[in-house]
């Protein structure tokens, strides 16, 4: 259990090297090395501790608060293919942001709107892929896809009667951008608290991804988990969301992964994806940093790009 949790850790860490040192100006590992013991030029240290690591470690959280959130979405509805972005989760966040923003509302209120948009969007896809029966895969995926196209829509709506000096910095924020991050620390905060409040319930979540009634029949107290993975998975979205704009596919692909790897053990998992989609992240910002350098691209395109055959293999791989 520890040694793969050790390997992503290392990974993360070289990743964020990596991140440090590359860019529009390259700061080799020696001079990197002297501005973390204080020492160096002006020039570097600017560079590295006011620009490059709060923008990685906005990356980092950003990307681990995804995957979480993937990861409980998958365990909850027993479906490989949920996820914040593709249930229209991230849509819910981004307008109930966005309406914020146009209100001239201040940090703490954008990220309360955000989640009370991710909340609403999260009722909203369960309560109509439910009805009168139960989940299916492909019911609760068909109706978080209309109803990420009707939060799609309302966005389109807002862009449309937005003053034009807004447009650009909206339009990155849409697409993810995590240039625009003010700070790393309250998504840092966030993504640990997740992680510290979930794990003793990582057992029991075990057992809930064999099926509520199995579950119930074990002694789980199946409404409130559920509950609380919905709250959980809500807060992590609008985290992300508010953090560095919509970016999909992370909380899709990370958990996949690691399951065809590490297995199906959620005291594993659920710390795992943390790591792995905090390294996926910065990895893919590097690289929309460094692909059309000194331009820079936003970070949801890569992730898409990423995402998008990911997606459609594992939609065939369901047949």
């Amino acid at each position: 259990m520890i040694r793969p949790l050790l390997s992503l850790g290392l990974l993360a860490c070289a990743a964020m090297v990596l991140a440090l040192g590359l860019g529009s100006v390259t700061v080799p590992l020696p001079d990197l090395w002297q501005v973390v013991q204080g020492e160096g030029s002006a020039l570097n240290r600017t560079l590295l501790m006011d620009l490059r690591l709060p923008r990685t470690l906005a990356a980092f959280a950003t990307g681990g608060l995804l995957a979480v959130a993937g990861a409980l979405m998958q365990v909850l509805l027993r479906n490989p293919l949920a996820d914040p972005y593709v249930l229209g989760l991230s849509g819910g966040a981004a307008v109930g942001a966005l309406l914020a923003m146009l209100a001239g509302m201040g940090t703490l209120l954008i990220s309360g709107s955000a989640f009370a948009g991710a909340l609403l969007a999260t009722l909203l896809v369960f309560g109509l892929a439910h009805g009168s029966g139960s989940w299916t895969p492909s019911r609760l995926l068909l109706t978080g896809v209309v109803v990420a196209a009707g939060w799609g829509a309302v966005i389109t709506l807002m862009l449309a009667i937005t003053p034009s000096y807004k447009l650009p910095g909206m339009l990155y924020w849409l697409m993810g951008d995590v240039s625009y991050a003010r700070t790393p620390w309250p998504a840092m905060i966030v993504l640990v608290f997740s992680i510290v409040l979930i794990m003793p319930l990582a057992r029991n979540l075990n057992v809930l991804a064999r099926g509520p009634m199995q579950a119930a029949a074990l002694g789980v107290a199946v409404r409130p988990l559920e509950w609380t993975i919905y709250l959980l998975a809500s807060l992590l979205t609008a985290t992300a969301v508010t953090t560095a704009g919509s970016i999909g596919f992370v909380g899709l692909i990370v958990p996949h992964m690691l399951r065809l790897v590490l297995g199906n053990d959620q005291r594993i998992i659920l710390p795992a994806s943390a790591l792995a989609g905090g390294t996926l992240l910065v990895l893919a910002d590097t690289l929309a940093r460094t692909a059309i350098a000194p331009e820079q691209l936003p970070v949801g395109v890569i992730t898409a790009l990423l995402g998008v055959p990911t997606f459609l293999y594992l939609l065939h791989r369901s047949r």
